[in-house]
Formats: C-alpha cells, structure tokens, sequence
C-alpha cells in the first residue's frame, strides 16, 4: 500500500530572485498552482523532502506564471534583498489538510511509492519505488522481482487506472518497454 500520509505537501521549490520588485521564480510541484499559489495563501518553507523548518514563511502576495514556472511576490520582500538569496533551493509548503480535494482517480504523488503497477497483459510488474523529476515529466521506478528496475515515464496516456486505496497502479505500456 502507499507510503504514510505526510503533515505537509510541496508545492513548489524557490529557484532564485527574480527582478527588483521581491519576486521569486518557483518551480512547480503541483498541477494546481492557481490554489497553492493564491493571494494570502501563507506558505512554509522546507527542505526538499518535506520537513518544514523551524521559522520561515512566505505570505503570497501575487504570482503569475513565467517559463513553466511561477514568478511569486511575497510580501516579506519589498525588494531585491539578501534574504531572497537564503530561501533559494527551499521547498515551500502547504499543511495537508489544507491542500485542494483530490477528484476521482487523483492521488498525489507520494501515494505512488510502494503501489503495485499491473498491466493488462502482463499482470503485475513490479512495485513503485521511486519517483525522479525528468525533464520531459516524472518517471516512476519500478523494482520488478527478477529483472531489477525499470523507468517508466509516468504520463495520463499510459494510466489506465490509480486506486489508492487498494495500493494498485495499472498501465497500459508501450510494445517492449517491459522488455528493457
């Protein structure tokens, strides 16, 4: 079954200052960045596994999409300042309970890890193990009982079904990608 249900889900990750006006370019870590993101919206910050840390938030003032990303004014910062430079590579977060209601089908990605992944040909392939950040997406690692790991990109045409509950991943896989 998945992993345990974490107090806090990023969001985004800050990537560096942008500009004089006390923006930050983030790089998304949710495909809801209109309600992570929202005006008032108080977000912590965090290593890049999740753990807030001690002190440290950021109070979203605007944001605005910018190069697959966002461009997010705070308003602890007026302006271009040190600061900014301190929150570069911090994970921001959002508490769980207050993170957008999944519709049907929709698990968030840390639900993945430990999912069994089936197909319909094949039957089960393996267990999720990891999840990297690609360029062209995430990819999911697959730990497969005999024949090691396997990258499988994790992309909507190849999802057949997500059911959290029962912990099961089926895909549908391209010809000869279980063959790698």
């Amino acid at each position: 079954m998945a992993g345990e249900e974490p107090p806090f889900l990023i969001v985004g990750t800050v990537q560096k200052p942008h500009g004089i006006k006390g923006e930050l370019f983030v790089r998304l870590e949710t495909d809801r960045p209109g309600s992570a993101f929202a005006p008032g919206r108080v977000l912590r910050l965090g290593t890049a596994d999740g753990k807030p840390l001690d002190a440290g938030v950021l109070t979203v003032e605007r944001a605005r999409p910018f190069k697959g990303g966002m461009l997010v004014k705070a308003l602890e910062f007026t302006g271009r300042s040190p600061a900014q430079d301190e929150v570069r590579g911090r994970a921001l977060l959002v508490p769980r309970a207050e993170a957008e209601a999944l519709q049907e089908g929709e698990v968030f990605l840390y639900q993945l890890l430990g999912m069994r992944v089936t197909t319909e040909a094949e039957g089960e392939v393996g267990t999720v193990a990891d999840l990297y950040d690609a360029p062209s997406g995430p990819l999911l690692a697959v730990r497969r009982q005999e024949r090691g790991e396997l990258l499988i990109p994790f992309v909507q045409q190849m999802i057949r079904r997500i059911d959290a509950a029962e912990g099961v991943l089926e895909l549908d896989l391209p010809a000869g990608l279980l063959e790698l």
